[in-house]
């Protein structure tokens, strides 16, 4: 492992400061590329105009007709939390400017795969709808998007997935609408944002749309920032890059959470979780909320998710928020097992001495397909090699395919490596999709050996020294006037997410005394920069040099009502 301090350039971080930045908060924004104050501003305001994404103003039109009409619509949505929290947000959106006719479908992992199938196309026709509106999937639904078409349905696809690729040209559905800013021709400036989001910009646009046809003035118009909650929820859990309009959404929706301004249901799930919402944090969002969310689409239906978000009832919402619980438990204890039998398989692959081959496959029969992405992205993070793990499918009639989840290192991306396979490899790779650092496929069970192979040969070629070096980008040494509790609070208020990294800092620290607590955590007495602190490094038992080289974030236990201040460490260079 290499720690690694940013650079911080000194003239933004002095601009910063000179605006009435707190100088630590200066020098961690000028680390992550803020140049001013502009880019700090969270109001509404700032946000990106909706009239910037290609697609919105029609997709306002269609939408606003169909209303007028009252047409029937209907939301296919995903089975993770961003296609969740965008359902709920269309669906509560558009029933509050006006649609009477709204409900929604979600396809289920096993049975339907991923996107609008034409299946999922014929159900909407069958459940008597007129428009078709997908959520965080459409954009690659070639076939799906045709037969929805064919069956006299109007489609309106929004996503922010990259477009289908076929022979090297972009191919696009022929949706009546394609909302996306990832599609060719689109300037939208936030190419990160998340599904949810855009099916907020939609939302924008339809009422924007509605106030110039005369349905309501500026004063009547409802209020769709009641949405930004569950925006900022699918916005995190979707692990998106946190540009700036990204962290603008995110803000908005943290503040009126910790207000108590937001749907029971999110509520529920703060409590079901033990998380305070007064002082929620971008981390109760990726790490407590997303994943019980996530179990749902995993383990069971997002039915239950989507219906959380959705109801208005206090008691419902408890009650499905346990039940969220209790299937997010089931998760854990499955991912456990299956990690465990996952490093085994993955370590009898190279011999102690021996280096990890460039890429990891790995395949059992018992494997739950609702997991191999997470077990995928653990033994990526053990190994620092791009990971593929693979389950036998579940769906009726595809028992000798295999369903594989991968996870990537920087520097290696995953779907292009899926498409070179593909090429040298005809026939191997029924199908596949994703982006850099995740993707998916299926392959036949007796093609396993071969899609190794594939893969381990463009792994070979691509990775290099440099790329196969463990690194942890950190903020550097952090002062002692700074290792305050006040600060911590106020480190922890701020938008910390993917491409906005949370602070981590890193120095050589005097290791005073270390032991095991509950067999599998190092707790440790250090002293930076001659005083004494508490640390903990979660997940670590190996014991620790007198003195190291530690990355660890800060954080504040209390003892006997006293708050103190506590060192979590992520890494040892050793």
């Amino acid at each position: 492992m290499k720690i690694i301090a940013r650079d911080i350039p000194p003239r933004a971080q002095w601009a910063l400061e000179q605006a009435g930045i707190h100088p630590l908060l200066a020098q961690l924004y000028a680390a992550r590329g803020v140049q001013g104050t502009q880019e700090l501003d969270d109001g509404l305001a700032r946000l990106i105009p909706p009239g910037e994404m290609l697609g919105t103003s029609a997709a306002a039109g269609l939408l606003a007709d169909a209303i007028a009409a009252n047409k029937k619509l209907c939301i296919v949505a995903d089975y993770d939390c961003d296609g969740a929290t965008a359902c709920a947000v269309g669906l509560r959106g558009l029933r509050m400017l006006g649609a009477k006719y709204v409900d929604y479908i979600v396809p289920d992992r096993v049975v339907d795969g991923y996107g609008l199938t034409p299946p999922i196309s014929q159900r909407v026709k069958d459940s008597g709808a007129d428009v078709l509106i997908t959520v965080d999937n459409g954009i690659a639904s070639l076939a799906g998007v045709a037969t929805a078409r064919a069956l006299g349905l109007q489609v309106l696809v929004t996503d922010h997935h990259l477009p289908a690729s076929i022979d090297g040209q972009i191919v696009l559905p022929e949706a009546d609408v394609i909302v996306n800013p990832n599609q060719p021709d689109c300037t939208f400036a936030s190419k990160s944002i998340a599904g949810v989001g855009v099916m907020f910009y939609v939302l924008l646009a339809l009422r924007a749309e509605l106030r110039q046809r005369g349905v309501f003035d500026a004063q009547t118009q409802p209020k769709l920032d009641t949405l930004l909650p569950l925006v900022a929820l699918g916005t995190v859990a979707d692990v998106v890059r946190l540009d700036a309009n990204n962290r603008r959404l995110v803000a908005q929706g943290l503040k009126r959470v910790r207000a108590g301004a937001m749907p029971v249901g999110l509520a529920s799930l703060f409590e079901a979780s033990g998380r305070s919402a007064p002082v929620a944090t971008t981390f109760d969002f990726g790490f407590a909320l997303g994943p019980r969310i996530n179990a749902a689409g995993r383990l069971s239906d997002m039915t239950l998710g989507i219906e959380c978000l959705l109801t208005d009832d206090a008691a419902r919402a408890a009650e499905l928020a346990k039940t969220l619980d209790g299937i997010n438990r089931e998760r854990r204890e499955i991912e456990g097992t299956m990690r465990e039998q996952a490093f085994a398989i993955a370590e009898s692959l190279f011999d102690d001495e021996e280096e990890p081959p460039p890429a990891i496959c790995v395949f059992d029969p018992d494997f739950h397909e609702g997991v191999v992405g997470i077990v995928a992205s653990r033994i990526k993070d053990k190994l620092h090699r791009p990971t593929f793990v693979f389950a036998a499918s579940a769906a009726p009639g595809k028992e000798h395919e295999l369903k594989g989840s991968g996870r990537s290192i920087a520097g290696f991306h995953l779907r292009d490596a899926l498409d070179l396979v593909a090429k040298r490899y005809p026939g191997v790779l029924l199908r596949f999709g994703g982006h850099a650092m995740a993707a998916g496929c299926t392959i036949a069970e007796e093609n396993f050996d071969a899609f190794e192979q594939g893969l381990n040969e463009v792994a070979q070629e691509w990775l290099d020294a440099a790329t196969l070096t463990r690194r942890l980008d950190t903020d550097g040494p952090l002062k002692a006037e700074f290792r305050r509790v006040e600060l911590v609070d106020v480190l922890h208020k701020e938008v910390w997410g993917q491409g906005f990294a949370p602070p981590t800092f890193s120095e050589e620290l005097e290791v005073v005394s270390q032991r095991l607590v509950g067999e599998k955590h190092l707790a440790l007495k250090l002293k930076h920069q001659g005083q004494p602190v508490d640390g903990i490094w979660f997940g670590h038992t190996e014991p620790l040099p007198a003195r190291v080289k530690l990355a660890f974030r800060l954080d504040a236990d209390a003892w006997n009502g006293v708050r103190r201040v506590r060192f979590l460490v992520e890494a040892a260079e050793i």
